[in-house]
């Protein structure tokens, strides 16, 4: 046995091949199984997809690096479930894509944010953070304010996630420029914002 171990390590090109095969299969046993959990494959009740304003907004954020800073997902211990919620389940991320769940909070998550704040207090943290957060060093984002939603691809957007399993209708997609034309950039972020982790009653 001694004599095999060290000639694993004296051969790197079969050293790798043995370390590839072992992530590959302990992968594959802890992925495989959540296809079949349908707590990690099927909504929660009530979860909707994105509006068009929300899906909007949404690419705003990513567009504007808010993952960044700000983490959805909430982990299910009594310090975070206290300051934020309800902890995050899988079936409330169905139609994301791409997750949003970030690693690094420099802001706080903002999985639960939903109706936590009014319309108005967003606009006023988006604009100038420290007009409600006098300690934020969030930077502004005043342009959200002026600048019109492009309406140009949003139907296409739309379709692109029905293919990849978000319920939208024809009627949906063939409504959707109409119902975010006329809106700025800042009224789509502030309905996604409004948007975040109200599918599931928090705890507090």
């Amino acid at each position: 046995m001694a004599f095999e171990h060290s000639t694993i390590e004296k051969n790197i090109g079969l050293m790798m091949l043995l370390i590839v095969l072992t992530i590959s299969v302990g992968g594959l046993v802890q992925i495989i199984p959540l296809f079949f959990m349908k707590s990690t494959t099927e909504p929660v009740e009530g979860l909707k997809p994105y509006s068009a304003l929300e899906l909007s907004g949404r690419d705003i954020y990513v567009r504007e690096g808010c993952y960044t800073c700000h983490s959805q997902m909430i982990r299910p211990f009594r310090a975070e479930v206290e300051r934020y919620g309800h902890y995050s389940l899988a079936g409330e991320y169905v139609y994301d894509r791409p997750f949003q769940w970030g690693s690094k909070r420099t802001g706080p998550d903002l999985h639960r944010v939903g109706g936590r704040y009014s319309d108005e207090w967003h606009r006023v943290h988006l604009i100038n953070p420290r007009d409600v957060v006098p300690e934020s060093i969030m930077p502004g984002y005043p342009w959200l304010e002026t600048t019109e939603l492009d309406t140009g691809d949003i139907k296409y957007k739309m379709k692109v996630l029905r293919n990849l399993g978000a319920p939208y209708t024809d009627e949906e997609i063939a409504n959707a420029p109409a119902s975010i034309e006329g809106k700025t950039e800042m009224d789509a972020m502030i309905a996604y914002l409004q948007r975040l982790g109200t599918s599931v009653k928090t705890r507090r």
